[in-house]
């Protein structure tokens, strides 16, 4: 089986240009489009083909990748891509999208003649830039093997969570783990505020839990990023962090659930959102206690 594939990224921003820039070191033929065509600029000088609309980019494309904001954008990016798109191709489909947008994107999937793949990936900038996302993944046996290649590019496992993508397995284990990760990040904000506001050196905090159970590497980077004013450019960005905080409250009360925690971090990435600083990193949330 031939292993080198081409490749269309629809979406080239934090995430999609890194796994862009993985594609091409992997070798595959990799084909971009951004909506905001001058974040296509470096990846062209790196031997992606840059291509003016999404039907253009999608026209040669073994796969086709979306990695783009919100459900919205990715089907309104895929009918653009429509005129483009030859039926039987695979869709890699990494945008995280919530538990109610899935059967929708599996009825866009059939009505293009697409192969689906639901795909969200768990990392931020560091991992995606170095090739190691953990990438959650639901698709049939058949159709695998095709995109095996384009998930080994991008990042370091992939974990099945099941083989119909309608059903939304990925995405909702996709909203399971973001729901940890702002939680962290969130609790960093507020640790390093409280501390402050207490007359505590953070250090002295952080020296507390220096190689004990409660020392997490997460912690550490998103401390960091607020007492060294890291917060650009960022890792995950408040506005996509903020949206995901909303995916994760409207699934959670699908089911009948209230997250008390999950919506006092989303209020607080509201909140820092109108501060201006939706595209700095989501540990900006630190900035809401004041």
């Amino acid at each position: 089986m031939d292993t080198k594939v081409s490749v269309a990224v629809l979406g080239t921003g934090i995430m999609g240009a890194a796994m862009a820039r993985n594609l091409l070191r992997a070798d595959h033929k990799v084909s971009v489009w951004n909506r905001d065509a001058s974040k296509t600029d470096p990846l062209a000088a790196e031997g992606a083909l840059r291509a003016p609309s999404p039907a253009e980019a999608v026209e040669a494309a073994d796969v086709v990748l979306t990695m783009l904001y919100d459900a919205d954008a990715v089907e309104q990016v895929m009918r653009q891509a429509a005129p483009g798109i030859r039926p039987g191709t695979a869709w890699i489909q990494s945008t995280t999208v919530g538990v109610e947008d899935v059967p929708k994107i599996a009825a866009l999937a059939a009505e293009l003649g697409l192969d689906l793949v639901e795909a969200p990936v768990s990392g931020t900038r560091a991992p995606a830039e170095a090739g190691q996302l953990l990438v959650l993944a639901a698709g049939p046996e058949g159709v695998r093997d095709r995109v095996a290649p384009v998930l080994d590019a991008v990042g370091a496992r992939t974990i099945w969570t099941g083989e119909d993508p309608s059903l939304g397995s990925a995405a909702r284990l996709k909203l399971v783990v973001n729901s940890w990760v702002i939680a962290a990040s969130n609790a960093a904000g507020e640790v390093v505020a409280l501390a402050q506001a207490l007359g505590v050196d953070p250090e002295q905090f952080l020296s507390v839990l220096d190689g004990g159970p409660l020392d997490l590497p997460y912690l550490r980077t998103k401390m960091g990023l607020i007492l060294d004013d890291g917060l650009e450019p960022a890792s995950f960005a408040v506005d996509t962090a903020r949206k995901d905080a909303h995916l994760i409250i409207d699934a959670a009360a699908q089911e009948g659930l209230k997250l008390d925690g999950a919506e006092a971090a989303a209020a607080r990435l509201d909140r820092v959102a109108g501060q201006g600083r939706d595209k700095q990193d989501m540990a900006a949330a630190y900035h809401a206690s004041r």
